[in-house]
């Protein structure tokens, strides 16, 4: 259990107050770990403009990087909240589940992803050649490697910050997949 609390908008700095507006307005409400990261003045609109730069990586192939990355780096409230994000996006219940162990048997060019995300949180970048020669096969190119590096750092920060917090998860909670069978 956390004590980390989530700060309400009369808490926080007024930049930051500005940003819950802001938040409330795009998606309606104030995810609590966008709200845990007020307690700074400055790191929630770091971190927002930083992960909301624009990228080659497509909406749908930035949630197969947050699933497999969530998954490895065990981050509840990410696999919870790209679960809900991805059902947004048209990934299946099923499909999701295969994301978040890092793949994905109904489309080459998206397993490719998933595959080398996972491996890139797994080894830390430590990626073999097949994986890599995978990605680049299935169309990728090394500008998009670069910003699939810049997307795995992203989630990567969002699920340390989690794991060392423990905020309450605000999103309907994921499958644990352990006990699920795909």
């Amino acid at each position: 259990m956390s004590i980390f609390n989530v700060p309400t908008k009369n808490e926080v700095s007024e930049n930051n107050k500005v940003i819950f507006d802001n938040l409330t307005k795009a998606v309606g409400f104030v995810p609590n770990i966008y709200a845990a990261m007020a307690h700074s003045k400055t790191a929630l609109g770091d971190f927002l403009q930083f992960s909301n730069a624009k990228t080659t990586l497509t909406a749908k192939e930035k949630e197969v990087v947050d699933l497999a990355v969530s998954q490895v780096n065990g981050c509840r409230y990410c696999q919870s909240a790209h679960t809900a994000i991805s059902k947004m996006k048209g990934i299946t219940d099923a499909q999701i589940l295969e994301l978040r162990q890092g793949f994905a048997s109904w489309d080459s060019k998206l397993n490719a992803l998933a595959v080398i995300s996972k491996e890139i949180a797994e080894t830390r970048g430590n990626v073999s050649d097949s994986t890599k020669a995978a990605f680049y096969d299935a169309g990728y190119t090394k500008e998009n490697l670069v910003d699939l590096t810049v997307a795995v750092g992203i989630i990567t920060v969002t699920n340390i910050f989690h794991n060392l917090t423990d905020v309450a998860i605000d999103f309907p909670i994921a499958e644990d997949l352990e006990t699920t069978a795909v």
